[in-house]
């Protein structure tokens, strides 16, 4: 299926949804891939557990994926660790009221998981007809493949797996296919699935290193490509065959974030066992432009009016000129981040590990925060911004310390 038809598929299906393609983000990192949102629309800058909340909803279980919204619903991968049970959930966007839940797994969860992933980790992905998740399970990843009412469709297992820290790479969709990948120190693999069978179409054998990347698909240097960081090289696919462009040096051992690109540069950061982010050629040459040591290991960065932004876990926002890596300002929040953070014009909006949802105005000229909301205690996932609401998973400690994850429609409400 060409690109123009993915396009019709999806206004059809909006259409026929009473929803607007706009108004939908289908798969991680939104409709275009980089992260971020309409520049148009206004949603709150400030609300609370209570202020400002068209609905709230529970969520079965945990997880660190970020929702998507896609024709009027919302959906959304869960884990419930006491009772082994992996899940996609669905919601009504209108309503918060959850139209069903498919068990996916159940049983075979590791022993030990690092304290910030979960068996939760990826993002759903819809191509308007299937919805398709990754999970981590029995020592193996697979993908599965839904219908648009919870009904299991096809399960491939991708590869065996190794873990070290967790798993969380969420499925991109091109055209007819759905690509998935997972790195691990057993060696993994990169395929290309078809969407409607999930027969695999192509593999790519990956390096023994532990990495924890989702593949993306970028236009740059004048074509498409699929672009995966990590295992310390930076690697360019042809996304509908799986042949590899190029790869060069230029990346740490273990990546997380999503890359990016402005058609010239990809921009890799990782985290081990060095920090660093810096700017590649696309175009193959394997000329490194430049480089610095900053630690943006797990937040995803945006590009926005030639300039490269990005949050340090340690809760700076940065910003660098992204043709010279010429740093413009470093502006503090004071939490720890996992979550990237979403732009919406020049209002930066970023949630911190301890549940303080910082909004924040950023140019390339200097940076303000200008809200601090609390919602819940915990934020691990990356929020969804549409059509002026903010849709984004928070988890509360209750008393006897019971850990109660809850899935938020965050919205301007008149009074």
């Amino acid at each position: 299926m060409k690109p123009i038809n993915v396009l019709l598929t999806w206004l059809t299906f909006s259409l026929s949804c009473g929803t607007s393609l706009a108004a939908d983000w289908p798969w991680w990192r939104g409709p275009n891939r980089d992260g971020i949102a309409d520049p148009d629309q206004k949603p709150p800058t400030t609300f609370s557990e209570t202020e400002n909340v068209r609905w709230v909803a529970e969520v079965s279980g945990r997880g660190h994926g970020s929702p998507i919204v896609a024709g009027g619903r919302v959906y959304l991968a869960a884990a419930d660790e006491a009772r082994e049970k992996q899940w996609v959930l669905c919601y009504d966007r209108a309503t918060g009221k959850r139209v069903w839940r498919t068990l996916i797994h159940e049983g075979g969860f590791p022993k030990k998981i690092n304290k910030k992933a979960s068996s939760a980790s990826s993002s759903v992905a819809s191509d308007g007809e299937r919805l398709f998740i990754n999970f981590l399970h029995d020592g193996a990843v697979y993908t599965t493949a839904l219908d648009l009412e919870g009904k299991q469709l096809w399960q491939t297992k991708i590869t065996d797996y190794v873990l070290h820290q967790g798993y969380g790479s969420s499925p991109a969709i091109y055209e007819s296919l759905v690509i998935v990948s997972a790195d691990n120190k057993a060696g993994g693999a990169l395929c290309g699935l078809d969407r409607k069978t999930g027969k695999e179409i192509w593999r790519v054998e990956r390096p023994e290193m532990p990495n924890y990347p989702s593949p993306i698909i970028l236009k740059a240097a004048g074509k498409e490509q699929l672009i995966l960081t990590g295992c310390e090289r930076i690697s360019s696919f042809e996304p509908m065959t799986g042949r590899k462009l190029w790869e060069v040096e230029g990346a740490t051992t273990e990546c997380v974030t999503s890359t990016v690109t402005d058609g010239t540069h990809v921009y890799s950061s990782g985290g081990y066992p060095k920090n660093h982010v810096s700017a590649v050629k696309a175009d193959g040459s394997g000329e490194l432009v430049w480089e610095n040591k900053s630690r943006v290991y797990v937040p995803s960065m945006y590009l926005r009016e030639g300039h490269l932004y990005g949050m340090m876990d340690a809760g700076v926002l940065v910003c660098w000129k992204s043709d010279t890596g010429e740093r413009r300002w470093r502006h503090r929040m004071g939490s720890p981040f996992t979550a990237s953070p979403v732009p919406v014009g020049n209002l930066v909006f970023a949630p911190s590990e301890t549940g303080v949802f910082y909004v924040v105005e950023a140019t390339p000229e200097g940076a303000k925060t200008i809200a601090e909301n609390q919602l819940g205690d915990q934020i691990y996932a990356t929020p969804v911004i549409v059509d002026g609401q903010i849709f984004v998973r928070a988890a509360h400690d209750e008393d006897g310390g019971a850990r109660v994850e809850k899935l938020y429609c965050l919205e301007s409400v008149k009074k």
